[in-house]
């Protein structure tokens, strides 16, 4: 039987000739390997003489060769660290390089670190603190438009590097001692590690809490404001809460190589473009390319939102048919339900779910095929059944209404310190909402249970034995 082990040997000598073992050696491991040192040889073992050029007879150490590893590298067997980093081999098993099982991953995230490299900076304090700051306030502001305008992490990405970049070359070098502590301002070169940090700064408060509508509402439509430390401490309450389950679902949904978050393999592409030399097609750099799109993207923003608005919403049943109430309830794009509508304003495209192109193309048609079946199909067939009798309302919309269809004032029902007054509910009549809105409600909350359940059936094991 020639055996793939003692092949290799044969075929490759310098291979191990390079780590300083010589023939002798060789026979060693062969010896221990395959029992051959046994006067009777092991069934179907071959015994080899290796010869090398120059080669010193010294005593064989107690090596063997793993069969498991591909690259057929030498596991040292024996106790010995001296002799094993003699031969470089203790190095060589430390050094398994390790990647991520997904292809989708190794093609995104770089499996090398630079510990050397300097990360928690005077930098990163001032333009994190400048970004989270701006970003919260803009993307507060724009909050209560119809059509949102919400400014992500890519922003900051974009902006921090060039900031990032101006601090390096004007910050000054010197260097401080604060409690036995040497610090400066300007370490050095801007680096990928304090890049990302600011990223995370800002992102992590780049969008809004949902405790805002509460005090939102409260204040406009029920004309009770909590106050500014109270409603403060509402949103800080609910924000640490949800920063709480996700430290302690970490074991669960971070550190197991499975959990794969698409929306950021795209952030850590985009810092890999701006801190190192990638081709993209083998034609020109990776950073090259982006600045390509990006100047494209930047110019093309004016077009739809400024110079041609109707570009924003293309509705095609509202060109075909302008008066028919119909065609207009079923293709308007504020008012309707958007069918067969074109949008080419990306604002508009990434208003409400964020970048389509962070989702995997089996989530994306999941999310459309489940919008058609509520909005285009069991929708109509409600409103204009009059389920609910909700055909005297607008087919989408969020406000509450009376049984005949007009608008209805909360403050008609409301009692001067802001609580419900059974008697004046009961003479003005109920509130009723469109079925759009109720049915929207509904499934949103069985999608909860749904969801649960599905976990259950399908991972409850393996998050029982996490837990365990």
């Amino acid at each position: 039987m020639h055996d793939p082990i003692d092949n290799d040997i044969e075929e490759h000598p310098l291979r191990y000739k390079e780590n300083g073992i010589d023939e002798t050696e060789i026979s060693g491991i062969l010896s221990t390997h395959f029992n051959t040192a046994s006067e009777t040889p092991s069934p179907g073992v071959r015994s080899k003489k290796l010869s090398f050029p120059d080669s010193d007879a010294t005593p064989a150490p107690d090596y063997g060769i793993s069969p498991d590893k591909e690259s057929m590298e030498l596991t040292p067997l024996s106790g010995d660290d001296s002799m094993n980093e003699k031969h470089g081999l203790k190095q060589q098993t430390d050094d398994v390089e390790e990647d991520s099982p997904y292809e989708v991953v190794r093609h995104s995230v770089s499996n090398k670190d630079d510990p050397s490299m300097y990360s928690l900076t005077f930098r990163v304090w001032l333009l994190g603190i400048i970004f989270t700051g701006v970003l919260s306030f803009v993307n507060q502001f724009f909050f209560y438009r119809q059509n949102q305008l919400s400014l992500g992490g890519s922003v900051v990405q974009l902006l921090a590097f060039p900031a990032g970049y101006v601090l390096s070359r004007v910050l000054p070098t010197r260097k401080f001692t604060t409690f036995g502590w040497v610090w400066t301002l300007n370490p050095g070169p801007f680096n990928i590690k304090e890049h990302v940090l600011i990223s995370i700064f800002a992102t992590a408060s780049s969008g809004s809490p949902y405790a805002i509508d509460v005090v939102t509402i409260k204040k406009i439509w029920y004309k009770s404001d909590l106050g500014f430390v109270a409603s403060l401490l509402f949103i800080l309450t609910s924000q640490i809460m949800g920063y709480s389950f996700a430290g302690l679902a970490r074991k669960f949904l971070v550190y197991p190589a499975a959990m794969i978050w698409p929306a950021s393999l795209i952030s850590v592409t985009l810092f890999r473009t701006f801190h190192e030399i990638q081709d993209f097609g083998g034609k020109m750099s990776r950073t090259k390319m982006f600045w390509i799109c990006f100047i494209g993207s930047f110019l093309w923003y004016f077009v739809p939102n400024f110079l041609i608005p109707a570009l924003s919403y293309i509705a095609l049943l509202c060109y075909m048919a302008p008066n028919n109430v119909i065609a207009n309830q079923l293709g308007d794009s504020y008012n309707g339900l958007g069918i067969l509508n074109f949008t080419l304003d990306w604002s508009t495209i990434s208003s409400n779910m964020g970048s389509p192109i962070a989702y995997p193309w089996a989530m994306a048609c999941n999310l459309f095929a489940g919008f058609v079946v509520v909005m285009w199909i069991i929708t109509p067939i409600g409103y204009y059944s009059n389920t609910w009798g909700t055909g005297n309302m607008p087919i989408y919309t969020a406000h509450l209404y009376r049984t005949n269809g007009s608008a209805y004032d909360i403050h008609e029902i409301m009692t001067s310190d802001q609580h419900l007054d059974e008697a004046k509910y009961a003479e003005y009549g109920p509130v009723r909402m469109s079925f759009q809105f109720a049915i929207s409600y509904g499934i949103g909350f069985a999608a909860i249970m749904t969801l649960l359940v599905y976990i259950g059936l399908h991972y409850g094991p393996e998050i029982y034995q996490q837990l365990r």
